[in-house]
């Protein structure tokens, strides 16, 4: 297995998810490989500093390109400084919010912003009306005329600028337009507002679409949503509500929160407490944060993203607010064509089976390999075997 040499395992889960973006331009692997050394174990505020420092030396190097007519170079030091900036605050994440983290999203987003300027044509910046405040956005041109879309929907703790990495640059290729966007509970909506995320993602979806469904030269035959990681949920039950969809991804696909909690209460021993979902006595709390806190993978996924993320400060509320996010209740409602994927080593898949046999929709799925390099969580280790599969399936479904 890949080891980058970071000597903390968190830190290493984290350095390797910049790995991705090699392939686009996003991240160089000596860079990364350079900072292991110079960050101690545990030490989040060293792993910030780093990161950070080494995002600024490329984003000033990015400007001296630009400055000098040096604009490919320009916009691939931005994009890698965008990366980085990226990288060096979700361990930082929880309530209330480190000033570091809204600091270092800001310089991610400034440094995407400078990037998406220079390429041909530009990617578009958005700001989406939504409720009483916006969404922010990228439209990509896939070409000139009316084309399909793709609009791509984010999960837990990524941003809009990983998902050109993940989906925008490659279906653009393939000659449709993509719209990323960032909704309650992700990027700069929860980061700068505290917008939490919400179950109804229909209606965050709906509002999407009113927006850029205004635009002449999308195809509103071929409308299509892909949501990545915890997309994987938010994308299918926005679909179930939104008959405007003409086509669903999601990877991986998923199925109730409340089944995935009581799967972790099963693995974290506490199979007494299953019985009692989703209504835990406040004396619950005690033990599961006792086990927490041994565990700083587990800390960070549940107090640092979780609680945070859903804007709850107890476990019993968390599983309350989990309850919420259901898609059993309205999977049949999805009429469009679906794929389900389902990476062989990704605990998060754990339920994809169970969403694709409940679909009655026209529907495939795809399961991806270690084997064939990508049976990890998004398959993030070889985005390109999905894009292959992803897109291949999608450009036969919108075949005229």
């Amino acid at each position: 297995m890949l080891q980058l040499g970071f000597s903390d395992p968190l830190f290493e889960v984290w350095a390797q998810r910049t790995l991705m973006n090699i392939a686009e331009g996003g991240c160089e692997l000596g860079e990364v490989l350079s900072l292991a050394p110079r960050i101690p174990a545990g030490d989040t505020s060293a792993w910030h500093s780093e990161w950070c420092a080494l995002a600024s030396h490329l984003f000033e190097q990015a400007r001296e390109c630009q400055q000098s007519g040096h604009l490919i170079s320009a916009r691939q030091l931005y994009q890698r400084a965008a990366t980085y900036y990226r990288t060096s605050y979700p361990l930082l994440f929880g309530a209330p919010t480190d000033p570091r983290v809204r600091e270092a999203y800001r310089n991610e987003a400034r440094a995407f912003r400078c990037a998406a300027q220079l390429f041909n044509p530009p990617i578009e910046p958005q700001a989406i009306p939504f409720e009483n405040t916006t969404l922010p956005g990228y439209f990509y041109s896939g070409g000139e005329g009316t084309r399909p879309l793709l609009i791509c929907t984010n999960g837990y703790d990524d941003t809009l600028h990983t998902m050109h990495y993940a989906h925008a640059v490659a279906a653009q290729r393939r000659g449709y337009h993509v719209l990323t966007f960032d909704g309650p509970g992700q990027g700069a909506p929860l980061i700068e507002h505290g917008l939490t995320l919400r179950p109804d993602w229909e209606n965050v979806v709906g509002a999407v679409l009113d927006y850029i469904l205004a635009r002449p030269d999308i195809n509103h035959k071929k409308v299509a949503l892909v949501g990545w990681s915890f997309g994987g949920f938010l994308a299918p039950r926005a679909a179930a509500g939104e008959p405007r969809i003409k086509a669903l991804i999601a990877d991986p696909g998923q199925w109730d929160m409340l089944d995935a909690i009581a799967g972790m209460l099963k693995r974290m021993g506490a199979q007494d407490l299953i019985a009692a979902l989703p209504n835990l006595p406040e004396e619950a709390n005690a033990p599961i944060m006792q086990a927490v806190e041994h565990n700083p993978a587990l800390k960070w996924t549940l107090v640092q993203r979780g609680f945070w993320v859903h804007g709850v400060t107890s476990f019993t509320e968390y599983v309350k607010a989990l309850a919420q996010f259901t898609v059993s209740d309205r999977v049949q409602q999805i009429q469009c064509p679906v794929l389900i994927t389902k990476a062989e080593n990704d605990p998060i898949a754990g339920m994809a089976q169970t969403l694709f046999d409940a679909i009655q929709a026209p529907r495939t799925f795809k399961h991806f390999t270690a084997e064939e390099g990508a049976g990890d969580h998004c398959e993030a280790m070889a985005r390109s075997v999905y894009h292959q599969h992803a897109y291949d399936w999608l450009d036969t479904v919108f075949k005229d």
